[in-house]
């Protein structure tokens, strides 16, 4: 998948972990989170990305499995 980083384009540094919106886009239905193939990120916003709905569920703001 040859597309431009979602986080690249629209010219965001830093993914905050509050916009649960733009983070559920990169959750498969079984709450995993999506590959680097499937998502069409660059590696650094990826690893931003993970880092962030991680941070987000800890925090209770996105759940960790289905209900």
């Amino acid at each position: 998948m040859e597309t431009a980083c979602y986080f690249c384009q629209r010219n965001i540094k830093e993914i905050d972990f509050k916009d649960t919106k733009v983070l559920k886009k990169f959750i498969s239905a079984s709450f995993k989170i999506k590959p680097r193939k499937k998502t069409g990120l660059c590696s650094k916003h990826q690893r931003q990305l993970t880092k962030a709905i991680k941070r987000a569920r800890f925090l209770g703001l996105l759940p960790f499995v289905p209900k």
